[in-house]
């Protein structure tokens, strides 16, 4: 553990230099928070088997209506590239949490469905990470719904989804 804040002393050190020092002392400290949240869902997770982009891949074929998607699909939702999420289907299937079934009216496509184990693991898994406030367990509710809302203008700037004008 440092004796002071690195962030702040690199923005010190950067208003020596630059312009922005409030933008890049905001998304040097969006960067560590999410590696330090990524490490700790990670960890959270691994008794499962599980990284936290697998269980996300879970989570989202159980919200599905068939419990299956198509990988494409499943690629858009989650926001990742194709190759990701062929890596997760792999491994997902590997472990016996999803099967791999032809799409019923594409003869070209393949569907991602998950499997009973799949399930139950997501329900185990879940129990865990809200225990821990998906790490996010120091921060008030309402501190948490800020963080959504400051955070929504970035996303819709970026294109992760259509915003209402």
């Amino acid at each position: 553990m440092l004796p002071f804040d690195p962030i702040d002393e690199a923005a010190r050190q950067w208003t020596k230099r630059w312009g922005a020092v409030d933008a890049m002392h905001a998304v040097t400290s969006l960067m560590r928070v999410q590696q330090l949240v990524l490490a700790r869902l990670d960890s959270l997770l691994r008794p499962h088997g599980l990284s936290f982009a697998r269980y996300e891949a879970l989570v989202l074929l159980v919200f599905s209506s068939r419990g299956s998607l198509p990988l494409g699909k499943m690629g858009e939702r989650l926001q990742v590239h194709p190759t990701s999420v062929t890596s997760i289907v792999r491994r997902l299937e590997a472990s016996g949490l999803i099967v791999r079934v032809p799409h019923p009216d594409d003869g070209r496509a393949v569907l991602a469905e998950i499997t009973p184990a799949g399930r139950a693991l997501v329900e185990r898994a879940t129990e865990d990470l809200v225990a821990a406030g998906f790490a996010l367990d120091g921060l008030e509710r309402e501190q948490l719904n800020e963080i959504s809302e400051l955070l929504r203008p970035v996303r819709a700037e970026a294109g992760d989804f259509e915003a209402d004008s």
